[in-house]
């Protein structure tokens, strides 16, 4: 049985982004295509998406990494983002002028977004090793394992979608 390893605080970073002026349900729009996905890929699609909200989030995810090469010596090919989330910031409230001397209110949400980058190459380690020593152990009848790896797109060609 593969036991979990507890996650530990060493191997994550994080970039904290407050009162950016977007609306939390626009961020998250963006933030759910990003979570659980590897640093390189994240900002690959954050260069492609057409939303406005990419750029902020782009900066984040670059600061988080930053963070991670810098204070604690991680290497950027290992970073995976683990936890994405957009909470409601203030939202500034204005008046504007308009016609007969009424006032329409303006209404600028913020949001606060924070990147958790955690580097997996210390958990890739030692889970694998154990899941070996579970495969390979004396005495059980599955000695001889063939472990394969099967591409994600190998079933239908590289633009096949189901």
């Amino acid at each position: 049985m593969i036991k979990k390893k507890k996650k530990n605080s060493y191997t994550s970073v994080y970039a904290l982004g407050q009162y950016i002026s977007m609306s939390a349900h626009k961020a998250r729009r963006v933030i759910d295509q990003i979570r659980g996905r590897s640093y390189e890929e994240a900002l690959m699609i954050l260069e492609l998406m057409p939303y406005r909200g990419c750029y902020p989030i782009f900066k984040l995810v670059y600061s988080a990494a930053a963070n991670a090469s810098h204070n604690k010596g991680f290497k950027e090919t290992n970073l995976v983002i683990s936890k994405a989330e957009v909470n409601q910031g203030n939202t500034v409230k204005k008046l504007k002028p308009r016609a007969r001397g009424r006032s329409y209110p303006i209404k600028r949400s913020t949001c606060h977004i924070t990147i958790v980058l955690e580097d997996i190459s210390f958990y890739e380690q030692y889970e694998y090793e154990e899941y070996f020593m579970y495969l390979k152990k004396p005495g059980s009848s599955n000695q001889n394992i063939n472990i394969t790896c099967y591409d994600t797109y190998s079933s239908g060609g590289l633009w096949d979608k189901k």
